[in-house]
């Protein structure tokens, strides 16, 4: 069994999980060398549902892998090649797929976790609460595979867009208010109309409104990081996630550094706040997958 303060060597490989007609995606496997097998996590990328891909969050990937688990960082579809949900049948096949194939990578099935990064985590908890979900459960895996489905044992999130309609009317509104603001925002904005199409997709796939509108979704213990300077992802969408969350019954612990940016533990990884909220990872999850 791994364990959170032994260090690992690891094996990284790129792995094709899924293929849509001539387009392979692929997963960044990173695996710890040893006796395991190991605890797994599905990791998925930020920037606006539109932008980046697997290789955008390695300063997670490879302490958390030393640490002793199995880490699959997918790339998805991104406009144009799908708009919402194509992504979510994406990510939602991939964790069943790791599951499936848990022992050709020395991990446990019964372990896989989710995470992911501003709209990557939007996405982690969104799949997380819904692995069920028919539109996202869709691409079935091949005949002959283990009968698994997407729930998970645990959700990390990394600055989240936490709440996709809110933060698009924040942005807008602080657009409409003329310069100077965020640059942020100009490109923020083309990107959700991108991927959401419409308001009403955005507050459809929503984790804030879903437990505000009392659907009945799946609630895994979450670790929730932000900067206290993110600007990116309004403050007051993380305090309504993580009340309506817990109102629900679900437990989050929430973890948030002070004067730190969106990105923080990405951009500059050996910062001390970083190291921090990196170690936290680590803990949380050597703590939920067993």
């Amino acid at each position: 069994m791994a364990n959170a303060d032994k260090t690992y060597e690891v094996d990284v490989e790129d792995v094709e999980y899924l293929r849509h007609g001539d387009q392979p995606l692929l997963a960044r496997m990173f695996k710890p060398r040893g006796a395991g097998p190991f605890p797994a996590v599905v990791e998925l990328h930020g920037g606006a549902w539109c932008l980046g891909d697997r290789l955008m969050d390695k300063p997670i990937h490879e302490p958390l892998a030393k640490s002793g688990v199995v880490v699959a960082s997918l790339d998805f579809r991104v406009p144009p090649a799908a708009s919402y949900p194509g992504s979510l049948a994406d990510i939602n096949y991939g964790v069943r797929w790791l599951k499936a194939h848990a022992s050709e990578f020395n991990a446990r099935a019964d372990t896989v976790g989710i995470m992911g990064s501003s709209s990557g985590g939007h996405q982690a908890m969104l799949a997380a609460m819904r692995p069920r979900d028919p539109r996202y459960a869709e691409i079935r895996l091949p005949a002959g595979s283990p009968a698994v489905d997407a729930s998970v044992r645990y959700v990390v999130m990394y600055w989240p867009v936490i709440d996709p309609l809110a933060r698009y009317h924040y942005a807008k509104k602080l657009k409409a208010g003329g310069k100077p603001y965020p640059e942020l925002i100009d490109l923020v904005l083309p990107l959700h109309d991108k991927y959401w199409k419409t308001e009403e997709a955005m507050a459809e796939g929503n984790p804030v409104l879903a437990l505000q509108r009392g659907e009945q979704v799946d609630k895994p213990p979450t670790l929730y990081i932000q900067g206290t300077n993110d600007v990116a992802h309004p403050r007051v969408d993380l305090d309504r996630f993580v009340a309506s969350y817990r109102e629900a019954g679900g437990k989050v612990d929430l973890e948030l550094y002070e004067g730190e940016a969106e990105g923080f533990a990405v951009r500059k990884p050996d910062a001390p706040n970083s190291v921090k909220a990196i170690q936290k990872i680590i803990e949380f999850v050597h703590q939920h997958a067993h």
